[in-house]
């Protein structure tokens, strides 16, 4: 996977529709087609113009992301090969970074992350959580990894319940973490 950034938000017009056993995810890529740029369960939040459903011409970096989520979803995929163009700050740039690494079927609190990108004391792990909730590309970057202190299972911006989702997936077992923002 190479994900690069980019110093302006790419905003596409179009977005390619995926349907997921956890509902809708709405595909994005860059105007060369060569990096997917979001990876959305709420395409209201985007201003896209046209959501492609068919399968007809559509590019291939969004054909590679579709059979890489199938293979993903029906548990033959722990990592992904997606080339990733990301907009966003110095910072939430950083914490994707590190979220990126989390390996499938493992988790990080805010507070791990918060330590590998500052040196900083405080409140640094809610500005993790902030950037967390401005990951364009979920699932790929697996914000779904990131849990609150104590384990305890927080917000995600397709909703917890495909948080619960994806980390039962991954073989988590979650039955004794405490679940809020529900």
């Amino acid at each position: 996977m190479n994900i690069i950034r980019v110093n302006e938000n790419i905003s596409s017009e179009k977005a390619y529709l995926y349907k997921s056993p956890i509902g809708k995810i709405f595909l994005c890529a860059d105007n060369s087609n060569k990096y997917l740029t979001n990876l959305d369960f709420n395409a209201s939040k985007k201003f896209i113009k046209k959501i492609i459903k068919d399968e007809i011409d559509i590019p291939n970096i969004i054909k590679k992301t579709k059979k890489e989520l199938d293979e993903y979803f029906i548990g033959k995929r722990k990592t992904f090969t997606i080339d990733l163009a990301l907009y966003g700050t110095d910072f939430q740039y950083l914490v994707w970074m590190e979220t990126s690494k989390i390996p499938f079927g493992e988790v990080l609190t805010y507070s791990d992350i918060a330590k590998k990108v500052s040196n900083r004391a405080g409140s640094i792990a809610r500005a993790v959580g902030l950037s967390e909730g401005k990951n364009p590309i979920s699932i790929i970057i697996p914000c779904h990894r990131v849990v609150g202190k104590n384990s305890k299972l927080t917000g995600y911006g397709g909703g917890i319940e495909k948080k619960e989702y994806l980390l039962k997936h991954e073989g988590f077992d979650i039955a004794n973490l405490k679940i809020i923002n529900k």
